[in-house]
């Protein structure tokens, strides 16, 4: 027997979210559970919602993981966590010097913002001063916007990173609030929400988003994007897991692209005007469909991310310039030329 699938009218859920209404919770599941022959209508609708906000730009974001393992969380999806047998380079934070060697290569690859990342629960006081140090160094040195991964940040910690020149901060809610302990128990999800108000409350540009593809429900999915949606986060990353050996989630479910696209879709609908950038995973799970997901998202890195490798830089500008896409610079204006032009490889950090 044929099954009935539960399909909506895609484009009135762009005519919902460009009217700054709440796309309802049975519209959003059928979203993700739309028949794969539903796709380009989804994509059709969620690009008319993006080009509203972002015309057809594209942010570059470029990471460094400027201190690697040595975490005492149990995130159980990360090879950094403390009960992660992963094989992972482990290091301290790097030298001042090495982390302006990663910027210059983030301005060489045309990035807009570069993200520097730390692992930990939160920053003591002489790893902070070296990341308030570094991130003085970089905004002296390149016509970069810094944003800082740090942990969990108090409210002064916050208004101390935004006078240093950091113009942003990431922190993910990682899922939703009904699943979080499923994936961690040594915070809370309220300790996360926490640090996101606290770099608002600071003045600061908000960075957060989750991870999809760690066995949570359609519903977690919609929370999630409710609950960042709810926190006026402005910039929302979205990472499709990987699932890592030696990791807690390391047998999770291999993602699609059809099932990543649909997922992007969604959180365009729900976060209409929200910088969405596809994170972590995107090569693995969108593969042949990257540039596909560039019609929902107005984002992307650009080169390795914390513990796995990006595809190329020029493979990334390619694709972008391929498709029409146009580079946007730091300041929010659109580059002129070929984005290839000036860019060699390697760039990885």
């Amino acid at each position: 027997m044929m099954l009935q699938h539960d399909t909506r009218d895609w484009d009135g859920l762009a005519t919902t979210a460009l009217a700054g209404r709440i796309v309802r919770r049975e519209d959003a599941r059928a979203v993700l559970r739309a028949p794969d022959d539903e796709i380009v209508a989804q994509l059709a609708a969620a690009y008319r919602v993006r080009r509203h906000y972002w015309q057809n730009r594209v942010r570059l974001h470029f990471l460094l993981n400027a201190q690697s393992g040595l975490c005492p969380e149990d995130c159980h999806y990360c090879s950094q966590s403390a009960v992660s047998t992963a094989e992972i380079e482990k290091y301290p934070l790097l030298a001042r010097e090495k982390i302006l060697a990663a910027a210059g290569r983030a301005a060489s690859v045309k990035a807009g913002t570069f993200c520097l990342v730390i692992s930990g629960r939160t920053p003591g006081e002489r790893v902070f001063q070296k990341v308030l140090d570094a991130v003085r160094a970089v905004r002296e040195t390149y016509d970069l916007r810094v944003c800082a991964c740090l942990g969990l940040l108090n409210e002064d910690q916050a208004h101390r990173l935004r006078d240093a020149g950091v113009t942003q901060v990431n922190h993910n809610l990682n899922t939703s609030e009904r699943f979080h302990p499923e994936v961690c128990t040594t915070h809370t999800f309220d300790d996360r929400r926490l640090t996101v108000e606290n770099v608002r409350a600071a003045g600061l540009k908000t960075c957060s988003g989750g991870i999809v593809g760690m066995g949570e429900s359609d519903d977690d999915i919609i929370d999630l994007a409710l609950s960042l949606r709810e926190l006026d986060v402005r910039s929302v990353p979205l990472n499709f897991l990987i699932p890592i050996a030696g990791t807690l989630f390391s047998d999770r479910a291999a993602l699609d692209p059809r099932r990543c696209l649909r997922i992007l879709c969604l959180f365009r609908l729900l976060l209409p005007s929200q910088e969405l950038r596809i994170a972590g995973g995107r090569e693995v799970h969108l593969r042949s469909m990257q540039v596909m997901g560039l019609y929902p998202a107005n984002s992307i890195f650009i080169g390795d991310y914390l513990t796995t490798p990006g595809q190329a830089a020029r493979a990334d500008l390619e694709m972008i310039r391929d498709a029409g896409f146009i580079l946007e610079a730091p300041d929010g204006s659109p580059l002129v030329g070929d984005p290839l032009d000036g860019v060699s490889e390697p760039v990885t950090a």
